[in-house]
């Protein structure tokens, strides 16, 4: 049995964030999940995708945030309680589904749970998602511990069937990743995931007349759950005295800390904010008569405190409100109990002594580095071997990413999912240097497809490389659409890559193994003397992730190379051009030699294939 399916005992259970998210949703009844990773969200989809054969629920890998709203929400429409679950910036693609979901609400629970990533941990931005729940009208919990994620997963069930509305949980990093204690219940007896679907198309099929009469009844919902948050006991008040904080999510608890490590128990009240949209106003403006001052603590925006401000104004409050400002609580990354700490004593007036910092000594940098034998890197080495330092290098979201960095430098404009393919369509219109646009396989499937097509239409003039290492590497080695583990570990093809190009219209559709060095760069010598003659053209560069072939498949290596001692360290050439982790210069000796780790080589064999001194080399 699945450690998430176990009957509650006697005592907690220790859970990571995203587990505790699971465990809440199969007690509250969920029977229909769909999710793309992203970290920090991954593993609650990777969980129920474990555990859905023994519960009988429905799971799927979507081909991306917005597909995965929208088969949750046709359950959901059905009777069937549903989950999806994304990072913050999935909500983004989600969001044109997710608007107007809103006005036509669901009849089961439906719950979308997204990761915030405060610091930007493995994200581009740092993207506030509660005003989405504040520009679609939903509501929206938050929680600061697994326990609460936990509880607030199950009380978002029952707020989206009670109000016919899907329902946002908001973590961040902190939450999605810690582990705390978790006191569980009991899980329903299975039913499937078998529904009935009513038709009544003047509700559910949006042409502008139904919008229009969905909007009054969304505004006289939104009205309902205000009244509902005001009485929630996911909001309450702790502590006494004339200062008084508000906060939510995760930093309630760097406000706990502070508080109490302060010695101000008796001097601050706090309220915690779990409901925390539609913000409960009477609530909020009943502390705020209750204190002379008060201090909004949160992370990233202003969301509660112009929440806090509105409040005060309606209803005429005099009571002295801050938040966000110098000195005082951070706009920029996560909080932490000193942020916190100089933030009240600043506002209150009450002294603080900043900790004294012991000066480390400087740690060497160690930057993210593509891992030993990554396909990718054989593809980068390649790719500017041929087009060299003049062409331009659009490229997209997953580990590849890292081409970036030196030596490789293969990655020159990066916005989103999918923009690797459109953008490079516009440096093509735009600029006389050749680009190739990098994209990974799963992020092709996600929203790289529709920019080919674009590119196909407009006669755009770019060569588009299209990473293919079987799997998502990334957030933790993922299905997609053009791979499917079997039981026996096999990898089976679901979409095929080349058919789905050559059914866009790209008429030059070629295949190579990156790890045969030679023959690549044929090929793209080949490509890139037809650049201007064929419009746009494709390179799929196809060989496993050598980590997922050891944690999946668990496929050893046989055979590692090694410098057979002539190396002197003259030429470079390895170092400077392919840069492999698992190269290092000894210095050991009486000359500098190129050394190859054997731990750490997969024995790809790349390197040989650019070193006449680098030699094979068999392990038992």
């Amino acid at each position: 049995m699945h450690e998430l399916l176990m009957e509650p005992g006697g005592k907690p259970h220790f859970l990571l964030g995203n587990e505790a998210i699971v465990r809440g949703a199969l007690e509250a009844g969920v029977r229909f999940v769909a999710a793309y990773p992203g970290t920090p969200s991954s593993e609650i989809i990777e969980r129920f995708t474990q555990l859905a054969p023994e519960a009988g629920i429905y799971t799927e890998y979507s081909v991306n945030e917005k597909v995965s709203v929208e088969v949750s929400c046709a359950a959901a429409i059905s009777g069937v309680r549903s989950l999806c679950a994304m990072k913050h910036v999935g909500l983004n693609v989600a969001a044109d589904a997710f608007m107007t979901l809103a006005y036509v609400g669901v009849k089961a629970g439906m719950v979308i749970v997204v990761a915030d990533d405060p610091f930007l941990h493995s994200s581009q931005n740092e993207q506030d998602t509660r005003y989405y729940a504040k520009l679609a009208g939903v509501p929206m919990l938050e929680p600061a511990t697994p326990e609460e994620a936990y509880r607030m997963v199950i009380e978002a069930f029952e707020i989206s069937e009670k109000f016919k509305t899907p329902c946002l949980l908001r973590t961040t990093t902190r939450v999605n990743h810690c582990r705390g204690p978790v006191s569980i219940g009991s899980i329903p007896a299975r039913q499937g995931f078998a529904g009935s679907f009513a038709k009544d198309p003047f509700n559910l099929v949006v042409i502008p007349a139904v919008g229009r009469k969905l909007r009054l009844t969304q505004l006289e919902r939104l009205k309902a759950l205000r009244a509902e948050s005001n009485g929630s006991p996911l909001n309450f008040s702790t502590g006494r005295g004339e200062l008084g904080i508000i906060t939510s999510g995760v930093s309630y608890l760097h406000v706990r800390d502070a508080v109490r490590s302060m010695g101000l128990e008796d001097r601050v009240r706090i309220l915690k904010l779990g409901f925390s949209y539609p913000q409960p106003q009477a609530l909020i403006g009943e502390f705020l008569r209750s204190v002379k001052k008060a201090l909004v603590v949160e992370e990233i925006e202003p969301f509660v405190e112009e929440g806090a401000r509105l409040t005060a104004q309606t209803m005429g409050i005099s009571t002295l409100i801050a938040g966000k400002g110098e000195g005082l609580v951070p706009r920029e990354f996560e909080l932490d109990p000193v942020k916190v700490k100089r933030a009240i004593s600043t506002f209150f007036e009450i002294p603080f002594q900043e900790p004294a910092v012991t000066a480390a000594p400087q740690l060497p940098q160690r930057p993210p580095n593509l891992c030993p034998g990554c396909p990718h890197r054989a593809t980068y080495y390649s790719v500017k071997q041929v087009f060299g330092e003049e062409a331009i290098y659009p490229t997209d979201i997953g580990c590849y990413t890292l081409g970036i960095l030196p030596p490789l430098k293969a990655a020159d404009f990066l916005i989103c999912m999918g923009s690797g393919v459109s953008t490079a369509g516009g440096f093509s219109t735009v600029l006389d240097s050749p680009v190739v646009a990098f994209i990974g396989d799963s992020t092709f499937f996600h929203a790289g497809i529709t920019g080919l097509i674009n590119a196909v239409a407009n006669n755009h003039r770019f060569l588009l490389v299209i990473l293919d290492n079987g799997t998502t590497a990334m957030t933790g080695h993922q299905p997609h659409p053009g791979v499917e583990l079997t039981p026996q570990g096999r990898i089976e093809p679901k979409v095929s890559i080349e058919k789905l190009v050559r059914g866009c219209g790209v008429n030059v559709v070629e295949t190579v193994n990156p790890l045969q060095v030679k023959k690549t760069q044929k090929v793209l010598q080949e490509l890139k003397a037809n650049m201007g003659k064929t419009g746009v053209s494709v390179l799929i560069s196809k060989s496993p992730c050598p980590l997922f072939e050891n944690r999946i498949l668990k496929k050893t290596k046989k055979i590692v190379f090694q410098s057979d001692g002539s190396c002197d360290d003259t030429c470079g050439k390895c170092m400077k051009e392919l840069g492999c982790p698992a190269f290092a210069v000894d210095t050991s000796g009486e000359k500098r030699a190129v050394r190859i780790d054997e731990n750490l080589c997969i024995g790809c064999s790349v390197c040989s294939q650019i070193c006449d001194a680098i030699k094979p080399k068999r392990i038992s």
